[in-house]
């Protein structure tokens, strides 16, 4: 069981260089603990030399894993397999190949790589630094000295420096495989321990956390912590161990660690409340209890732990796999020949797919969301088709609108029946606006056309390799696209302008004019025939002659027959005050004329009584109340336009999307594979596209050597 930390050590060299370092959910063990509680000088201890950053406010700034190796003398050797050149020496992992046998520097170029990564403040970062020790002094242990947790920022700590050292801290320990090694000055309430309730938060049953009490020399006379280490204050099922540490005075006076581990064995012998259990208290004890402890933990998650690796074997086995080359070939790079298979391979699964995702046979379908082929249709059906079923003819045209057409459409003589010619001015007005939604669903569908290409990228891997094959290849898929998407637009535009050029009355779904007027007639007056139409203005002592009255002939009345029109008056127009004549005379405002017209400027009368007629406002409005006649003309045009753009739209919501999937769709779908391997042998895209990225290059040599690594240590796991 010796090899296990070890073990675990090499896991974690391997892992780190392949640039996955939380690949593994690794064994180690979590120190936590508060601002000078004294977690360097228990770290220190461990190791048996000083190489750890002193001074004031927060000296831990990054996390530090700390790989304990032990190493009998003159068999050490360096990370690369050399003879070591001294018994003990420091490696770390971002100074491959460089060893530190002096202690001071290693402590130097802790503080220079935090400053560098800190940017020289005195802030926090989560980015760790991977130290090695290797010495015949020290057991196999795997360490992470945390910073140490502040409650307020100092000089130019950033004003939320605890927050980010507490999220630094649980992100080690609320891992399953960590052990949480919670430091706390014994002169001070336990309860109150930062470290413990960190602790208690991710494991509150205390099952993976280990008490470290330091200071205890500098206690008040007559106090001891044995309530403590019997678990009567806070329990832990690890429990806890007492230590003492070097003050500031024994550091400050170069006191060497071999004599503080000798003044701590001392001190717990002589002490009258820990004498008895002296063996149990101290340095030597913690480390030794730690291997142990450290050693279980990984033996008990041994299972789990070959598991996880075992499934990580074949995930990067996979990703080797996409990146190009079999973990036996990694080096091998495509002749012209296998370069052209490579490409035509590659289109013909594209266009496989694409067909496939289209016709909703895809292997790879999603049960969480509609994709493909299906939202294309519910561009068509849904989008397109339903609002355009339901667009409303008048929403633009209002009545006014229409009385004034129907004079405007009349000319210089008032029409005797409803205008024709208002009608389909009207209809090719609602035509038009199907014109937009009808292109917009064409680029819609273009759309969804593109996102299919998306979807595919993502599933051909080796787009990943050759960037410049993906960049090649969507640009041409592009261009395809765009040449189909052209006379399709034009067919669309082409039916719309088809639709309105001409007015198709004789439409068996097209409702007649004498089914319009009965309809309007029996909306407007209900079974009663309209009342004649009265002069605009009528000279008070005049009486209508009784003949001039029409007469109701029988049969008139009901929702089957259709009433004459009654007669129209020309619209009311406004008439502005007219100015006043030359002569002083009052001008005539509001003059009827014509069976009531209002519109003219108005009228003057010269001195010698002559009316002079002034002309026309330059606008003229059709206003006032509509009469009878013209209420009806309104609702029969309406009727009528109404029947007829029912047609159309249903017409438009059932060509259009046969037309796209005519010329966009399908075309695309049949006529994409050989487009592109035209376009393959035309561009030469052997030779200007198959070029792998750099990184991807990297990427492959990383996961080779993660996949060899692995398999290393699932054969060593499998003889545990």
């Amino acid at each position: 069981m010796d090899t296990l930390i070890p073990l675990i050590n090499r896991l974690q060299d391997v892992t780190l260089s392949a640039g996955l370092p939380n690949v593994i959910d690794l064994p180690q063990i979590a120190v936590i603990g508060a601002q000078s509680s004294g977690k360097s000088s228990v770290l220190e201890n461990i190791v048996g030399r000083d190489f750890l950053p002193r001074g004031t406010g927060i000296v831990t700034r990054r996390p530090l894993v700390l790989q304990l190796v032990h190493a009998k003398p003159g068999t050490a050797k360096t990370s690369s397999g050399q003879p070591a050149p001294a018994e003990e020496f420091g490696e770390f992992h971002h100074l491959p190949g460089k060893v530190f046998t002096d202690f001071g520097q290693i402590r130097e170029e802790i503080i220079r790589d935090t400053d560098e990564k800190t940017r020289g403040d005195k802030g926090v970062s989560p980015l760790p630094i991977h130290l090695k020790i290797v010495s015949p002094n020290v057991l196999n242990l795997t360490l992470v000295d945390l910073p140490g947790m502040t409650k307020v920022p100092v000089g130019d700590q950033p004003s939320d420096i605890e927050a980010q050292i507490r999220n630094m801290c649980i992100n080690y320990i609320n891992r399953k495989n960590a052990i949480i090694l919670a430091v706390t000055a014994a002169n001070t309430d336990l309860a109150n321990s930062d470290a413990l309730n960190l602790a208690r938060q991710v494991d509150p049953k205390g099952e993976r956390t280990i008490g470290v009490l330091t200071k205890i020399d500098i206690m008040d006379k007559g106090t001891d912590v044995l309530d403590i280490l019997a678990g009567k204050v806070v329990p832990l099922q690890l429990g806890y161990v007492p230590v003492v540490n070097r003050a500031q005075r024994d550091i400050d006076s170069a006191k060497s660690i071999r004599d503080a581990l000798d003044f701590e064995r001392r001190f717990f012998e002589n002490h009258s409340s820990y004498s008895n259990r002296a063996q149990y208290c101290g340095t030597p004890f913690l480390t030794t209890k730690l291997n142990h402890i450290l050693t279980h933990h990984i033996r008990v998650t041994m299972p789990e732990l070959r598991a996880k690796i075992q499934q990580q074997l074949v995930i990067q086995r996979n990703r080797l796999t996409e990146l190009g080359h079999s973990e036996h070939d990694a080096s091998a790079m495509s002749s012209d020949a296998q370069g052209s298979n490579i490409i035509l391979t590659l289109i013909s699964d594209f266009c496989h797919e694409f067909r496939t995702i289209l016709d909703g046979q895809s292997s790879s379908l999603p049960n969480k969301e509609l994709s493909g082929g299906a939202r294309i249709s519910f561009v068509l059906h849904q989008i397109f088709a339903t609002n355009v079923r339901v667009l409303d003819p008048f929403e633009t045209i209002k009545d006014h609108d229409i009385r004034t057409l129907l004079y405007n459409t009349s000319g210089s003589s008032p029409n005797l029946f409803v205008s024709g010619q208002s009608f389909e001015i009207l209809v090719r007005q609602q035509i038009e606006r199907l014109t937009e939604p009808s292109l917009k669903c064409v680029g819609l569908v273009f759309n969804e056309l593109t996102r299919i290409l998306h979807a595919v990228e993502e599933k051909q891997r080796v787009f990943m390799r050759y960037p410049l094959l993906r960049t090649k290849f969507r640009s041409a898929y592009m261009n395809f696209l765009k040449t189909a998407l052209e006379p399709t637009n034009r067919l669309v535009g082409d039916i719309i302008r088809a639709e309105a050029s001409y007015i198709n009355t004789a439409h068996p779904h097209f409702i007649t004019g004498h089914r319009a007027m009965t309809i309007a007639n029996q909306r407007l007056f209900g079974n009663r025939a309209p009342a004649p139409e009265q002069p605009a203005q009528q000279q008070p002592a005049q009486q209508q002659p009784a003949q001039q009255q029409p007469a109701q002939q029988p049969g008139q009345q009901g929702a089957q027959s259709a009433p004459a029109l009654p007669t129209r008056p020309p619209p009311q127009y406004p008439a502005p005050q007219a100015p006043v004549s030359g002569t002083g005379a009052p001008a005539i405002s509001n003059a009827d004329f014509f069976g009531g017209i209002q519109g003219a400027e108005g009228t003057s009368v010269t001195a010698n009584g002559t009316l002079v007629l002034n002309g026309p406002p330059a606008k003229l409005e059709a206003t006032g109340a509509m009469s009878s006649r013209e209420q009806l003309e309104i609702e029969v045009i309406k009727e009528l336009v109404s029947s007829y753009f029912s047609i159309v739209r249903m017409t438009i919501s059932d060509i259009v999307p046969k037309s796209i999937m005519l010329h966009l769709v399908n075309f695309t779908k049949d006529s994409l594979q050989g487009e592109m391997i035209a376009e393959v042998y035309r561009d030469n895209w052997v030779g200007s596209c198959l070029q792998e990225a750099p990184e991807i290059v990297q990427r492959r040599r990383d996961t080779l050597a993660l996949v060899n690594a692995l398999r290393k240590a699932d054969e060593v796991l499998s003889t545990v």
